[in-house]
């Protein structure tokens, strides 16, 4: 059966230049043919909507567009045809729609001021830019006035007003003074949006002459001069004594002093104000205010929060801006202005309108004739924008008609269009704050099938490797793609191949004899083409002797072996490298064809080196490790940890530091690199140290700073290279003055544990930071966004306080701060809290439940509203259950199903629905209390689908030419029943399948008998049930019909069944005994040819598989020859292959495979043996084969020498050694009694006596090991040990090795060869 897989390709859209085309045809990338193939305009780039010029320079509108053929331009001014032809002044670029207006040459910008629209045609249609209002930038001078000074009076408000000329673009507003300096600004005097500037209060530094608005024109670059501002403050000290000067000495005299007032606002002025913003935009609101002291302003937003990203503060906090502003933000914004003597408020109504802007835009089409199509334009705005469809540029209601056209609001249908369809559709979203425009172009192609993939291209690939053949082919309408392999042979199909929808043919596994010539055949009703390919397979590249791991001492030399075997095709390149990066650039290396030679070894070499081969078509790598080793070792220096420092001494004490000085211990051979200073607070916490510093190891003196209230002792710890040393001995304590507190409690919160209640927690300071006794902590709160004043009380030295009484989950700012004998912490930050909160009041209304499917479906509600919450809104939960099966009409208890939707979402999704069934569903809101009241129920149905297979298929009775078939109806039929299906086809003895007879059934039918079919065959049977939807999964079979002659009837086949006995009624013409039963085994599948690939811990096993799809497959396995139980592994899917892994190097294995279902069916077993153990990277020399052969020859040679000493000293008589010594009656070497310490004669009896220390073999028959270092036990693998390398020396020691106490420095003797040798004879 022929495979089809979609994969990502690089595909294009017919247009390629546009950015974003959605088409019926996919184009390929392909230069040659974008370039033959017919498109309408598009507009590439234009000018911006409000184009504000330089009146100094020529002005240039832009307009370009592509298309085939090239389009042609034109423009209208002012809604009428613009003739540039007839203007000197107006060119257009040469294969291009841009207009040049000359001005610099005598023309007038404000001459051509106005609407401009640029229209690209050709004979496929006409696209349109945006309508471009051109208009000069103004930099009108100021107007001429006379300023009076202004004398104000100290503490008084001031505004000095700018009142800038009107120019186009407005300009930007600063002030300077007379040497061109920026006045300063702070939260007393600043500018505001209009350029005013702000005194909240004056004060005798404000007095002086030259206060200078300055306007900057930044199109035209030039900046236009306020004339200087001046302003005399008058102090109530000089006004006093101007007073004085003028009246008599019994006058009563003296002007107020500067008296503080409340706030007032300057702007805006009085309660409330409205202000309107677009969407997209940056909100600006302002509000400075006039007082003494200097007011503060902050700003709120009632009934919500001020957006946490988006929101900007500018000015001193008079100016609140909010960027990128939406709907969501229209409401209440409240700048509150306060100090000491009372505040006052502002409230400014925002609300945020929308220009138009896209939810859908047009996109291209690209269709073949007769095909269907939409073009969908779909927008949003506040108000809601209008939406109006051109054709050509042209209102497409009074466009030339389409039959194949048909308008729909905001969507165009298309129907069975013609080439002459083709065009370019403009759509016109507008409301009173602007509008879109957009251009989108349907474009009819009627092309024959054409192949981009040159001819007989080469393909080369590594066998059993993928090998993918490219076939890009393009035509409209879309070709059809066939392949076939050599000159003359047939269309390929099967599982070997897959074929991709962009025309690739792929072989998953590419063999030898898969090479050959390959043809594209690509056709549709317009024509057909064909093309050819070469496909070559050459052999992998293999490497066949890996380098190996290598132990060198230093300044030795090393190789390594990388010998290959390559296809002879192909040129491989072998690259080294050293620890995954290239080899040192170093003389020592030299690379061979081969090998790798390192030189001159040094510590340095040490690392992985890895060999890679490559070829253009394949890599492969080995690697092994390098070890450098020492030369034997001189005697090596010790190194250790440091000793601890001595002598520690406290200078320079101060309340809040102190100086610390020590004497280094001794390195011992590694530099001290560093030392670490401790502490301990003997008041607060003694006993435990605490890090404070640390310095570099050439420093042993270090300013501490300290805090108050502390008992402070220190110590020194050492650190170099090896470790860190002993802590030093601790220094003599200092205790620190007490002080307030320097910092207040951390993680201040607020939570209500009660509706009515505020719980506010907070983590104590510790011990040392109190600073000093009796530390106490004053916690304070207010509720937010209420004018009230701040509630404090003074607490203990705890970490909790409860405010009782408080609304329902309102927002409190709180503080918590310490404060101890000697006075308070620094005023500590505002936390936001939230009082206690209470269940949901009311429940989410306007449930809507939109069916996706028959197992899925959509439900929506409106939100609550958030003052109903009454806490934090966690989200809702849905609430669903099913409450009958329309197929089977039976209410049934189900359980109710809960989805929990985070967040404010006000939509959902309900999956795994029954098909055909009857649900209910309620929704509920979620807060941190609990659940809110729910929904009303809403009822839904989910409609009908596919059915279930048959419950069974059971197939009796059969006769010569009839079988029998009854079933079960599928146990979820998920809707109506309308019929079932049966298909069968004979199967021959080679297992090849017959033609297919299918059978539509009546629902209402459990049973039907089969007539007409050939004796002695097997037929494989489909069958599955309908309904109105469609077919369901099938269910399959395979039965036999009785021989013509054998008597012997087949059982009944069921799914999954063991073996059957059925009772054979037999013809009384041929039988005349009494029926008998046979027992016949079902006709199961199969599995054979279970393969095996090993590695050293992993194993791929793979398998042949026969019989009805959807096997769910299983392998077993264990080690050979053990009575474990078989291990299990599932495989995924119903692959026929699976790779076990954890394996031990160098184990045989059993496996099988099997089926899950099909109780005994499994295959043959099958044995492996995974690969041995890397070898040990340490070299046993016990192990090594040179040196077992020289210790059995040493031992056999010993062995001899024992041997013969042995017969000469069992021989009768004495030794020929005692005729020597009566001859030549030498004392020093006669024989010494052991009575009396004189010499007697060797004899006979004497042999039995104990030995001297210095005689070779005792009497015990043992050879001490001063006497027989060689000792044959001593190479044995223990006691018993054996020599089978060489056979010389073949079985067993008798004796057992006896432990000894040693005496002195002897060892423990050992047993003698001389037994050993006894043990045989």
């Amino acid at each position: 059966m022929m495979k089809k897989m979609s994969i990502p390709t690089s595909k294009t859209s017919l247009v390629l230049f546009l950015c974003q085309i959605i088409s019926a045809l996919d184009v390929p990338l392909d230069s040659k043919l974008l370039e033959e193939l017919s498109q309408p305009p598009t507009i590439t780039q234009q000018s911006p909507k409000d184009y504000i010029v330089d009146p100094r320079e020529n002005i240039v509108i832009q307009c370009e567009a592509k298309g085939k053929p090239p389009p042609s331009f034109s423009w209208t001014r002012n809604g009428t045809h613009f003739d540039i032809d007839k203007d000197a002044q107006v060119t257009m670029k040469p294969n291009s729609g841009t207009l040049v207006i000359n001005i610099m040459n005598g023309g007038k910008a404000e001459a051509y001021e106005g609407v401009y629209q640029c229209t690209a045609r050709n004979e496929r249609g006409a696209a349109i830019s945006n309508n471009i209002v051109i208009r000069p930038s103004r930099s009108p001078l100021w107007t001429k006035e006379k300023l009076e000074p202004n004398h104000v009076r100290e503490g008084d408000s001031l505004v000095l007003h700018c009142r800038p000329p009107v120019g186009l673009p407005p300009p930007i507003i600063f002030w300077m003074d007379n040497a061109f300096q920026r006045l300063p600004q702070s939260e007393r005097v600043s500018q505001g949006l209009n350029g005013d500037l702000y005194f909240s209060n004056v004060q005798p530094e404000d007095t002086r002459e030259d206060y200078i608005c300055y306007a900057r024109f930044n199109h035209t670059q030039t900046i236009q001069q306020k004339q200087p501002i001046s302003v005399k403050v008058f102090s109530m000290d000089s006004l006093n004594d101007t007073i004085a000067a003028n009246l008599s000495d019994t006058d009563i005299y003296g002007a107020k002093p500067v008296t503080e007032r409340q706030p007032v606002l300057l702007t805006p002025t009085g309660s409330t104000s409205t202000k309107v913003e677009l969407r997209g935009n940056v909100l600006l609101l302002e509000c400075i205010a006039a007082g003494l002291p200097t007011p503060v302003i902050r700003w709120i937003k009632e009934g919500g929060e001020l957006p946490a990203n988006r929101t900007f503060f500018e000015n001193f906090k008079k100016t609140l801006k909010i960027i990128d502003v939406s709907e969501a933000d229209s409401g209440n914004y409240k700048c509150i202005a306060r100090n000491t003597l009372g505040s006052a408020h502002h409230v400014i109504s925002v609300t945020v309108k929308a220009a138009p802007y896209w939810i859908t835009a047009p996109r291209n089409l690209v269709l073949s004739p007769g095909e269907d199509g939409t073009l969908i334009c779909r927008a949003n705005g506040n108000p809601k924008p209008s939406i109006s469809w051109l054709a050509n540029g042209v209102p497409i209601a009074i466009a030339p008609e389409d039959p194949s056209r048909k308008v729909d609001g905001d969507t165009i249908i298309f129907s069975h269009v013609q080439e002459r369809s083709s065009a370019v559709y403009q759509c016109n979203a507008s409301n009173e704050y602007g509008y879109l425009l957009s251009n989108a172009f349907v474009n009819v192609l009627a092309e024959p099938p054409r192949i981009l993939t040159p001819a007989n291209k080469l393909y080369q690939v590594i066998a059993d490797s993928p090998a993918l053949l490219d076939c890009a082919y393009f035509g409209s309408p879309k070709p059809e793609i066939e392949w076939f392999k050599g000159v003359k042979g047939s269309i390929l199909r099967g599982n070997e191949y897959i074929f991709h929808d962009n025309g690739t043919l792929e072989i998953p596994v590419a063999q030898k004899n898969s090479a050959g010539t390959y043809t594209c055949v690509a056709r549709n009703e317009l024509g057909k083409i064909q093309n050819e390919v070469q496909l070559e397979i050459k052999d992998p590249t293999m490497i066949i002797k890996q380098p190996e791991y290598k132990v060198i001492q230093r300044y030795g030399q090393v190789s390594f072996e990388c010998i290959i075997k390559h296809d002879s095709t192909l040129l491989p390149t072998i690259t080294w490298l050293k620890d995954n990066d290239e080899l040192p650039d170093d003389d020592r290396f030299l690379v061979g064809k081969d090998n790798l030679t390192i030189m001159n070894v040094t510590d340095k070499d040490d690392g992985t080196y890895t060999c890679i081969v490559n070829t253009t078509l394949d890599s492969v790598s080995a690697s092994a490790v390098l070890t450098v080793v020492a030369a034997p070792p001189t005697p090596a220096i010790i190194y250790a940890r440091p000793n601890p420092p001595f002598d520690l001494e406290l200078t320079g004490q101060l309340e809040r530091s102190i100086d610390l000085s020590w004497i280094p211990g001794d390195e011992n051979n590694s530099p001290i690199t560093n030392f670490v200073i401790e502490y301990e607070d003997a008041l607060h916490e003694p006993g435990v140290w605490h890090y404070q510093t640390e310095v570099p190891g050439t420093q042993t003196t270090v300013h501490l700073k300290l805090s108050p209230y502390v008992n402070y002792s220190f110590r020194v710890i050492a650190v170099n290279k090896i470790g860190r040393s002993q802590p030093s001995e601790p220094s003599e304590q200092y205790l620190t003055k007490s002080a307030s507190p320097d910092e207040n409690p951390a993680n201040v919160q607020g939570i209500g544990s009660e509706p009515d209640n505020l719980v506010i927690t907070w983590e104590p300071l510790k011990g040392f930071q109190s600073n000093g006794p009796g530390l106490q902590y004053k916690v304070s709160w207010r509720q937010k966004d209420v004018d009230d004043e701040w509630t404090s009380v003074i607490v203990a030295n705890v970490s909790k306080y409860i405010v009782s009484g408080t609304p329902t989950f309102v927002p409190y700012e709180i503080k918590v701060q310490a404060l101890n004998d000697l006075g308070y912490a620094p005023e500590p930050s505002e936390v936001i809290g939230h009082s206690g909160e209470d269940l949901p009041m009311v429940a989410p209304g306007n449930v809507q439940v939109h069916v996706i499917n028959s197992t899925l479906a959509k439900v929506h509600w409106d939100p609550v509203p958030l003052k109903t919450v009454r806490g934090h809104l966690q989200g809702y939960k849905v609430y669903y259950w099913k409450v009958q099966s329309l197929s089977r009409r039976s209410r049934r208890h189900v359980e109710q199903k809960i989805l929990t939707f985070r967040g404010n979402k006000t939509f959902g999704m309900l999956p795994g629905l029954e098909p055909y069934s009857s649900y209910k569903l309620n929704v509920r809101v979620v807060n941190g209390k609990g659940e809110g009241p729910a929904s009303p129920d809403k009822v839904f149905r989910t409609p009908e689908g596919v059915p279930s297979s048959p419950s069974f298929l059971k197939i009796t009775n059969p006769t010569l030419d009839s079988l029998t078939l009854e079933w079960g109806s599928p146990t979820h039929p998920n809707g109506v029943l309308t019929s079932y299906t049966l298909k069968f086809q004979p199967i021959n003895n080679t297992h090849e399948l017959g033609p297919l007879v299918e059978i539509r059934i009546p629902a209402n039918e459990s049973s039907l008998i089969l007539k007409n079919l050939n004796y002695s065959t097997r037929y494989k049977f489909y069958f599955n049930a309908q309904t109105s939807v469609g077919s369901g999964s099938q269910i399959t079979e395979e039965a036999v019909t009785i021989m013509d002659e054998a008597g012997i009837l087949r059982p009944a086949v069921g799914a999954g069944k063991g073996y059957s006995e059925i009772l054979f009624a037999t013809s009384p013409v041929m039988h005349t005994v009494r029926p008998t039963f046979y027992k016949v085994q079902p006709l199961y599948p199969r599995i054979r040819n279970v393969t095996t690939a090993a590695a050293e811990t992993y194993a791929n096993i793979s398998w042949e598989y026969e019989g009805p799809d959807h096997a769910n497959f299983y392998v077993e396995y264990g080690v050979a020859g053990s009575k474990e139980d078989w291990k299990k592994e599932i495989v995924n899917g119903s692959r026929s292959f699976f790779v076990l892994k954890g394996l031990t190097p160098g184990t045989a294995y059993k496996v099988r495979v099997g089926a899950e279902g099909l109780s005994g069916f499994r295959s043959s077993e099958d044995v492996f043996e995974t690969g041995p153990a890397m070898a040990s990277r340490q070299v046993d020399i016990a192990t090594q084969g040179w040196f077992i052969g020289l210790m059995c020859a040493v031992a056999l040679l010993i062995l001899i020498l024992l041997i013969v000493c042995f017969i000469r000293r069992n021989k009768g008589g004495k030794y020929p050694v005692k005729e020597k010594e009566d001859a030549h009656a030498d004392p020093e070497i006669q024989p010494m009694k052991e009575d009396d310490g004189t010499f007697g004669e060797y004899s006979d009896a004497e042999d039995h006596k104990p030995l001297k220390k210095g005689s070779r073999t005792p009497s015990d028959r043992t050879v001490k090991k001063e006497d027989s270092d060689d000792s044959l036990v001593d190479y044995g693998e223990g006691v018993n040990g054996q020599f089978n390398e060489d056979g010389s020396f073949i079985g067993q020691y008798s004796g057992k090795k006896e432990k000894e106490p040693a005496e002195g420095n002897e060892s423990s003797e050992a047993p003698s060869p001389v037994n050993a040798m006894n043990s045989f004879v």
